[in-house]
């Protein structure tokens, strides 16, 4: 993967509508450089989804701008958004799962529509990402037959696939019903060293805690903003 000489993603003074977005709407303010992990701390994980959302640009901003692998959400036609929206991997709390298909055309629709990975390559990275996520192959059943344990784990699966540049993760490991820290761990790191990017919102302090020392920096989102607390 190709690094950026300036930042991955960039936020500047970028001042989301609250009527969309109900993030507070002050000017928010990041860099994230390629292969940096960025930690960002939050009691509100609806509003880590919506800041998510405004790094994907999805969010209308009143002032400022967002910008993705140096392009600025707001310049481009509704094709490139989503052509570029196809380089970034999310694990969000927000349900994303139809029971309309099978799990694995879940897991592997982003990839199927926006990249030309032939099928049987796709399917190859899958069950590899399954296997290690201790998943027996790739599950068929729809995802409500699923366990919470297993739902967990193929959402990870889907976060991954592909390797996005940029992984805009909602904590799956607080609260989960399986551990899944190695795996999670190992592939956080496995991306970060290909180039790619990671924000990682928490609301437990003590879960980023094994993966302390790889931690570029540390930030809290509240109603004033998003506000730095360490910087390495």
């Amino acid at each position: 993967m190709k690094r950026l000489n300036g930042p991955l993603l960039e936020l500047a003074d970028a001042t989301p509508v609250f009527d969309e977005s109900s993030l507070p709407p002050v000017p928010l303010s990041m860099r994230v450089m390629s292969g940096e992990c960025v930690v960002i701390e939050t009691r509100d994980m609806s509003r880590a989804t919506m800041f998510s959302d405004l790094c994907s640009g999805m969010v209308h901003l009143r002032n400022g701008s967002a910008h993705f692998m140096g392009m600025c959400w707001d310049d481009l036609d509704d094709r490139h958004r989503n052509a570029l929206r196809g380089r970034i991997g999310r694990i969000t709390r927000r349900p994303i799962w139809t029971d309309l298909f099978g799990t694995h055309v879940g897991i592997m629709f982003k990839e199927l529509h926006h990249t030309t990975v032939s099928v049987p390559d796709l399917t190859s990275q899958t069950v590899r990402l399954c296997t290690r996520f201790g998943l027996p192959g790739i599950p068929v059943e729809t995802p409500r037959r699923l366990s919470s344990a297993d739902l967990v784990r193929v959402t990870c699966v889907r976060a991954f696939l592909g390797q996005p540049q940029l992984l805009l993760i909602e904590d799956p490991l607080e609260g989960s019903p399986v551990d899944i820290s190695g795996a999670f761990f190992e592939c956080l790191t496995e991306a970060r060293d290909r180039g790619a990017s990671v924000v990682w919102f928490v609301r437990d302090s003590s879960v980023w805690q094994p993966y302390r020392k790889a931690v570029s920096a540390l930030w809290r989102l509240a109603d004033d903003g998003l506000l730095t607390v360490r910087i390495r």
